[in-house]
């Protein structure tokens, strides 16, 4: 049963061992161990408030970012909308030139129709004047052919004349 039960001499021993390398440890090792787990909090504690803090400048520049979109939208629809009202304008002012332009086609080609038109009539007076001039011609010919009928003819013309 000895190996079971110490003895008080290795108990003493045991102590006294224990006590001078826990002095030293307190004395030498704690200091230093507590030191670096006070600066590894201190570090870990850093690292939180600027995790917060970039956290925090994170919402801020998306809360920018969301704006600066928000922005562009409304700018980018303000000149959809003036692009479709030039557009617009464009279009109007291009039917209007271009009714105006075939309302003074029109015009034109009514004045050339009419002036073609004048002219066809007054060609067509001219050919029955010279036909009627040349029926007329062929008429006296055929009348003052004779002497007996040309001498009455200005008898009768004498005989009006003096009439009037």
């Amino acid at each position: 049963m000895q190996l079971v039960t110490p003895g008080i001499g290795l108990i003493f021993w045991m102590v006294l061992s224990f006590g001078i390398v826990f002095f030293l440890l307190k004395k030498f090792a704690w200091g230093p161990i507590l030191g670096i787990i006070t600066e590894r909090e201190q570090s870990i504690a850093k690292a939180l408030k600027a995790a917060e803090i970039a956290k925090e400048d994170l919402k801020l520049y998306q809360n920018q970012n969301e704006k600066l979109l928000n922005e562009a939208r409304a700018e980018r629809e303000a000149m959809m909308k003036e692009a479709r009202e030039t557009k617009d304008r464009i279009l109007a002012e291009a039917k209007q030139k271009a009714g105006e332009e075939a309302n003074r086609i029109m015009e034109s080609a009514r004045t050339e129709i009419k002036a073609e038109k004048n002219a066809a009539i007054n060609e067509i007076k001219t050919q029955v004047a010279v036909l009627s001039v040349e029926i007329a011609e062929k008429i006296i010919k055929s009348e003052l052919s004779s002497d007996d009928k040309q001498k009455s003819l200005m008898a009768n013309l004498l005989a009006e004349a003096k009439l009037n």
